[in-house]
């Protein structure tokens, strides 16, 4: 029997084949998709997260390969000066926007454990000519900065992914100055859902097989220490996007017809906030 691939492994290649896709699709001065499909249901979650006006002058492949499921730089209300790190950057949005907002005084880390992605945002960052920027490599689980280094925590439909989401939360506290706080998008659950959903590797890589409720998210970010936690919904699904995902994936036995219907409503956008203490 072939031994089926971590959830880690199984995450990493979905995000090498959307950046080697992003990469491959040819431009021609549109920034309304490409005529090759985003992977795994990435345009049910990821439509109309920027406002107009907001990404221009930043490199299509950029937008190309956003696969978030909301605008965590405008959550965070950044300042001029501050230190950023996205956790899972991909192809670079959220950093470059973050780039801007911080200034030269300021600066943007993104954090991604995909080669080909990272290879992609620093493509993406040369285009944007922006030099306040740099991406490494690396996992949420094990953030490759010092302690107290950063102001300001974002993730856009990341910490899902991870296997080990305490873990994470610990390490992005732990890199937090006092007072620093995080502002993440993310999927949260409502209500139960069918088992066979949350043991499929394609949903992990997907964003929704591991996906948390509002309370345990909560409950996760207080027990990492963190405290003025808001969970803000932003986009409920239907049955309608489920089916949409569903068939969009390699989901083996699963029957997206009859799966529909029990996810309607379970499923939806937030945007979470949270502070390190000051002291």
């Amino acid at each position: 029997m072939e031994e089926q691939p971590s959830i880690r492994e199984q995450v990493k290649a979905r995000y090498a084949k959307e950046a080697q896709r992003v990469r491959r699709v040819p431009r021609k001065g549109s920034c309304c998709g490409s005529p090759e499909a985003p992977l795994s249901g990435a345009g049910v979650l990821s439509s109309n997260l920027y406002r107009e006006g907001e990404i221009d002058g930043l490199p299509e492949d950029a937008l190309a390969a956003s696969l978030g499921c909301g605008n965590p730089v405008a959550l965070a209300l950044l300042n001029e000066g501050e230190t950023v790190l996205d956790l899972g950057s991909g192809g670079g949005i959220d950093v470059l926007l973050s780039a801007r907002r911080v200034g030269p005084s300021g600066k943007a880390y993104g954090l991604d454990m995909t080669e080909e992605m990272l290879l992609l945002a620093r493509e993406n960052q040369r285009k944007a000519g922006v030099s306040n920027v740099e991406f490494l490599k690396g996992d949420i689980e094990k953030i490759p900065l010092p302690d107290q280094s950063i102001d300001v925590i974002l993730s856009n439909c990341v910490l899902n992914l991870s296997p080990d989401k305490d873990r994470a939360l610990a390490e992005a506290f732990r890199v937090l100055k006092p007072g620093g706080r995080v502002a993440l998008a993310d999927i949260v659950v409502r209500g139960e859902i069918p088992t066979e959903l949350r043991r499929n590797r394609e949903l992990w890589a997907g964003c929704v097989a591991g996906a948390l409720t509002e309370a345990e998210y909560r409950a996760k970010l207080a027990a990492a220490g963190f405290e003025e936690i808001d969970v803000e919904p932003i986009r409920v699904y239907s049955a309608s996007d489920a089916l949409e995902f569903l068939r969009t994936l390699k989901t083996g036995d699963l029957d997206a017809e009859a799966l529909a219907p029990l996810l309607d409503g379970k499923f939806l956008s937030a945007l979470i906030r949270a502070r390190k203490p000051k002291r």
